[in-house]
């Protein structure tokens, strides 16, 4: 390869690293033709992109980037494989579902809108981490509880201003 194509290589990475905030390191190696082409037919389904990179330019490109990886350059020893996700957690659900077949994919670190885990260790934790909307939902769940209450007590008060009263204030 080329200083040129070296160049060219490391600058499309940096723009794949600055243009996602999901980001997973992991080693496929080892996988014969049969489960490497299951995982990417995995990882195409689940909208997750898949790129086998080269450790020195990945870690070039981290440098470039404008994001601050911690220690993940660290990892970026043996085979490493990328995978770019718009969901924080669908990478980890994908290598935990696949992994009771195989033992590979063996996650190496991963970067979650700007949060960085280092080690297989974490992927119960990553596979548990809820996405933006998800935690919307949860608290406009949370915000709409308090409301409910009232309309059930102004339901069940049976429209009499006194009976009204004496639920909205069982409720408390």
């Amino acid at each position: 390869m080329t200083r040129e194509e070296k160049a060219t290589v490391i600058k499309d990475l940096t723009a794949q690293l600055a243009d996602n905030a999901n980001i997973y390191l992991a080693d496929i190696s080892g996988l014969n033709a049969v489960d490497t082409s299951n995982l990417r037919r995995a990882c195409f389904k689940a909208n997750i992109k898949l790129a086998v990179v080269k450790n020195t330019l990945l870690a070039k490109a981290m440098e470039a980037s404008d994001k601050e990886f911690g220690e993940l350059p660290e990892v970026l020893k043996g085979n490493t494989s990328l995978m770019f996700s718009e969901t924080g957690n669908a990478p980890a659900k994908l290598i935990k579902n696949f992994r009771k077949k195989s033992e590979k994919p063996v996650l190496k670190g991963a970067f979650i809108e700007e949060a960085v885990y280092i080690g297989d260790n974490n992927l119960d934790a990553l596979v548990n981490i809820k996405s933006k909307e998800e935690v919307i939902g949860d608290i406009i769940g949370l915000l709409q509880s308090p409301a409910k209450n009232v309309i059930s007590g102004l339901k069940s008060g049976g429209g009499k201003l006194a009976g009204i009263l004496k639920t909205l204030s069982e409720k408390e």
